[in-house]
């Protein structure tokens, strides 16, 4: 090996094209003699066709910390791993960031390989405007819980970026468009896979977008939201929510305008009119 010999390495693999895997991330995983994989069945046909000799080691998310043990283990008596993951870049929304902590906290090297990685690909392509960028990943599956996350997110400037299951894109993109207001959404899908396609839409129009075609509903998701308006925060909203209810609007069409205006959520601003009214 031309690199560090007892190191741990983070190296990642291809979302889909397996032509994105570096050079260096390639020699590593083919001279390592050990390689910590997410799943060791998904990821044998890939050291296979590499070549690779390395023994696995099972490093998922629910045995991290005996993992991380034996992998010590192995760095302290000289021997090089590579971790992987069954896509794209370890510990971000994937298995590893307990590893690596293990790891470093053991006073052993970590050397992370740059590489593919779905959120940057998608934003990279999605032509948002947004300066900065939050990397949320998953959001709760539950309704209730998911609502309250992006309740928080909701006045954000940056743009928003989230990571999705085909089983959950519809009622995920649904709670979007009822939180978050007039925005643009971009759909990453299937990235670098043959079936790849990014679709921009007003956000209020995506959920009828993706009803409009079964097969826009398969596949592993990046939804990108642009981030909240400037001025919109929840005085701004409320001020202009006053103004059209003191012009006598009825508080659904007010808590509309005023969310059209402001970029603040309808639903809170509906509740907040009905509030005022009384």
């Amino acid at each position: 090996m031309t690199e560090e010999s007892a190191a741990l390495y983070v190296v990642p693999t291809p979302l889909g094209n397996m032509g994105d895997l570096t050079r260096r991330a390639e020699e590593i995983l083919r001279t390592v003699p050990w390689v910590a994989a997410e799943d060791t069945r998904h990821s044998g046909p890939l050291l296979k066709q590499l070549g690779a000799q390395a023994r696995t080691i099972p490093a998922h998310q629910h045995n991290e910390h005996e993992a991380a043990a034996k992998i010590v283990e192995k760095l302290l008596v000289g021997e090089a791993v590579a971790l992987i993951s069954d896509a794209g870049t370890p510990g971000i929304s994937d298995p590893g960031a307990r590893i690596v902590a293990a790891v470093r906290a053991a006073g052993c090297k970590v050397i992370p390989l740059p590489g593919p990685c779905a959120a940057t690909t998608a934003l990279s392509g999605s032509g948002l405007l947004d300066e900065h960028f939050l990397f949320y990943g998953f959001l709760p599956s539950k309704g209730g819980q998911r609502r309250q996350v992006l309740e928080d997110l909701r006045e954000y400037p940056c743009a928003l970026v989230f990571y999705e299951a085909p089983h959950r894109a519809l009622e995920t993109v649904a709670d979007l468009a009822s939180v978050l207001g007039e925005r643009t959404l971009v759909i990453g899908r299937e990235l670098t896979k043959l079936f790849e396609s990014i679709h921009s839409c007003p956000l209020n129009e995506a959920l009828e977008w993706l009803k409009g075609d079964p097969n826009r509903q398969r596949g592993e998701f990046v939804l990108m939201v642009s981030g909240a308006p400037a001025g919109t925060e929840d005085g701004e909203g409320e001020r202009v929510l006053k103004l059209l209810l003191g012009e006598g609007l009825p508080v659904k069409q007010a808590a509309k305008l005023a969310s059209q205006i402001t970029g603040a959520a309808k639903n809170a601003l509906y509740e907040r009119a009905l509030a005022l009214k009384e």
